[in-house]
Order: structure tokens, then sequence, then C-alpha cells
């Protein structure tokens, strides 16, 4: 398999410096699964173009496992661009991934332009998948299907296409995306994902996957298809969730109502005046709801669930979890998102949702819907979120702004009840939408609470 990159960017071969590959050496590398080979068909102040070529040796991989077939020994692995092609990216170009060049270091952060071609990339999604991964980035992507064999035409077109890249940015940043993107698109990671991939998927797709439209997928496939893994970094990754850590904006308009404080402390009295012995409290940021339960006596087992890594570190301290107490075993504070299903969330009385739903951008609500009112089903749920039309009440807040910059939307009362009633009457729930707050004549309340009730648990 072969990826070349070339750049018109005068002196061309500044390349080298930025590679840390001198242009007139060619050179090899060993690497576990057979040998790089590095050089530059073309080097001249106009126009530079430097060469990876891998030499694969599929004997070599399978020699020491047990199997009767053919396929690991005759397969497209020693021509298709995978992820023997990121191994091979990351050891030799490791410096230029990381934006570091001592001969080049202010060109490292300029934009210069760039093509890189890859043959043979395996691509089952065609086209189409090809520019919803590139196009976001700002490639110009041109893909080339390739004929299963020249000499016979009519065996048709293979699934490999030759795809060329075109785009001005960064060196670092090409090499990023090509890194995590190859694999994606041939969906066939050579070796075993754990944990750590997670990781490194996080940090090299730090400053562009959080935003990329279709980073479900680029982590799906990154990660090989494994649920947790991918939803571990999905859950790190959506902005629209790690923004509802820091409510300071919103605070600082509904503090003189003391609102925040109302809501929780209608939802606590809800909890308490219920039966439930085991609670949920989903997004529960610094636990400030939990707080208010943890003396309750009846309630068995109390759960908070957040996106946020920093926010459950302070409701463990906030809920004193770091010194033994008696109330200490009922609680328990899991790192999870809400739009997807989670066995962990199954089999609670009452689930609690205060000033979450906002945050989710709104092509994820059917997947909220249906990881809690479907998969986790609790028997009663209590979710409470902005009233749009009182924010005319807040004299701070401009005309069409959200109470919160990380709000994805905000809803009036009858887009809330429709939304409310559609959800109850798909999943066999009664709902029941009240004010929350000083009740304004003409706009209602700031804050709308609607208990979802489950009507089998009612009958």
């Amino acid at each position: 398999m072969i990826l070349t990159i070339s750049t018109t960017h005068r002196p061309a071969t500044d390349l080298g410096f930025l590679l840390h590959k001198h242009p007139e050496r060619v050179q090899q590398f060993d690497l576990p699964f057979g040998e790089a080979h590095l050089f530059y068909p073309e080097a001249s102040e106009t126009r530079c173009t430097a060469a990876l070529l891998l030499s694969i040796d599929p004997v070599g991989l399978v020699r020491d496992r047990e199997g009767g077939t053919l396929y690991p020994y005759v397969n497209d692995r020693p021509y298709a661009a995978s992820s023997f092609m990121s191994v091979a990216i990351t050891r030799l170009f490791r410096s230029a991934m990381r934006g570091q060049s001592k001969e080049r270091p202010a060109l490292v952060d300029q934009p210069i332009p760039l093509v890189a071609q890859v043959a043979a990339v395996p691509c089952d999604g065609g086209l189409a998948l090809l520019t919803k991964l590139w196009e976001p980035l700002g490639y110009t992507v041109e893909a080339q299907p390739q004929p299963l064999d020249p000499a016979r035409p009519t065996w048709g077109m293979s699934p490999y296409v030759t795809l060329t890249l075109r785009h001005t940015l960064r060196l670092a940043e090409l090499l990023t995306h090509l890194y995590v993107l190859l694999p994606v698109l041939d969906n066939r990671k050579h070796y075993w994902v754990g944990d750590d991939e997670v990781e490194k998927l996080l940090r090299v797709g730090e400053g562009w996957l959080d935003a990329h439209p279709e980073r479900e997928l680029i982590s799906h496939r990154y990660l090989k298809g494994r649920r947790r893994l991918t939803e571990m970094a999905l859950a790190r990754l959506l902005p629209e969730e790690e923004g509802a850590e820091d409510g300071s904006q919103e605070e600082a308009l509904v503090r003189p109502q003391r609102l925040h404080e109302q809501r929780l402390d209608r939802v606590a009295a809800l909890i308490r005046n219920s039966e439930a012995v085991r609670v949920l409290d989903l997004g529960c940021g610094e636990g400030h709801l939990l707080e208010r339960l943890v003396d309750e006596p009846r309630i068995q087992a109390l759960v908070g669930v957040d996106v946020s890594s920093r926010s459950l570190q302070q409701a463990h301290r906030r809920l004193g979890l770091d010194r033994p107490r008696p109330e200490s075993n009922r609680i328990t504070l899991l790192h999870g998102s809400l739009t997807y299903q989670d066995e962990r969330l199954r089999g609670f009385d009452v689930a609690a949702i205060v000033e979450v739903i906002e945050h989710i951008d709104p092509s994820r609500l059917d997947s909220f819907e249906r990881a809690i009112w479907a998969a986790a089903r609790p028997r009663r749920i209590l979710l409470t979120t902005p009233n749009a039309e009182y924010n005319v009440r807040f004299p701070a807040l401009p005309e069409g702004e959200f109470r919160h910059a990380d709000h994805r939307f905000e809803w009036t009362r009858d887009q809330f009840r429709q939304w409310a009633d559609a959800v109850a009457s798909r999943h066999g729930y009664q709902v029941e939408i009240e004010p929350l707050g000083p009740v304004d004549e003409e706009v209602g309340a700031p804050t709308q609470l609607a208990i979802f009730t489950d009507r089998e648990a009612t009958a």
C-alpha cells in the first residue's frame, strides 16, 4: 500500500523538514508486520512529494496461528489501506503529527497546500461515505474506482478506490485525519482494541473530532464497533453534554428568583412523597439533588449519572464519599451518556432529569428517548426544562438568545406539551405538566416540570 503527500508551498522541499525525513535519502524502517519505505519521487522548489510504501508480510502475520482456511494467507491486507498504514504514519511521522520542527518551527503552524493520495482504499460505503468523512474537514475529495482486474473488465469493479484529498491546512492536521479515518474506511483494525484506544482517539482527534457531524460513525468504526468503548468516547466528545456542567451564565439570570433551588426542592419533595426506594439522578452534575435525598431513610439506592468526570468528582466530594459514612453505601456515581442504552439504569422507581434535555442536540432526542423511556424505563420520570416564553422577563437576556450558551433549544409551553404527550404515548406512560417557579399570567412560569408515570405501574 502506498500513501503520497505533495505540496506546492515554496520552497516545496520544506516538506522534508516538516516530516523530519530528508528528500535526498531513501529510508527503510522495520515494522512488526513488514517494512516501510520512505522516499521522494519529486523534490523541487515548486513541488515536492513524499511517498510512504508499506510492504506487508501476510504469512508472517499468521504464522503462529491455528486454522485450516486460506484466508489468513490469501487476503487484501498487503495492499489495502488500513490500520497498518495508520501505525506506519505514527511510527515514521510522530514528530510531524505533534507539530514539531526544529528547522521550520514557524511553518508547523502555517496552513500550506497539500494533496494526499492513497491507493486501494477499501470503502464499503462508497463515495457517499468518503464525502461524509472528509468534506466536513474541508477537503476536496476525488475517488477513482478500481476494477477487479483491468485485463478482465467483465469482472466489474472492486470495492477499492484511489483516494485523492486536497486541502490547505497544517501538515499535522492532515496526518491526524489520515491516522484516524483510514481505519474507519477499512473498518477492520488488525490489532486488539481496548480502553487505551479511546484515549488515543480522543488525543489524536482533539480539535476536530468533537465538531465532526459523523463523530458517532467515526468512533464506532475506529473502535471496531465495540459498544462500551464507543459510548465511552462519545460521552466525552459530545459538546451538548459537556457544556451542561457549567451553568454560570444561566445561574446569573435566575439567581434572584432562586430558580435552581426551587427546581431541586420540588423534585426532591416529589421523590420523598413517593414510595421510591431506588432513585436515579440523570445528569446529576455536582450532586445537589442527591445531597437533598441522602438522608431519606426509605431510599435504598441513590444513583447519579453524568457525562462529565469533573462534575462526578465534585459530587463525590460534596456527598462525602471520600470518608466512610453509613449513607455512603447507598450512593453510586456512574460515568455515562444519557443518549445510549445502559443496563445499569434499569429497575429504578424514579428518575430525575433536571435541566438536562435542553443541552442535548435535537438530532439525538430520539436516542435519548429510547435510552430512558424504552430501555431504562423507570416507573416515574421527573423532567424539568426552561420555558422559552418566560425569557422576555429576564432584562439581562438579549432577545432571541437562550439562557445558557450550551442550550441547543428552549421549548415554549405548547412545544413541551406536544413533545411530552408524544413520548408518553409511544412508551405507555401518562404525563402531567406543572409550572415551576413564579407564574406570570402572560408567559407562564420560568421552568416546566413533566411528571411521567408508567401506566402499568399504576394499573
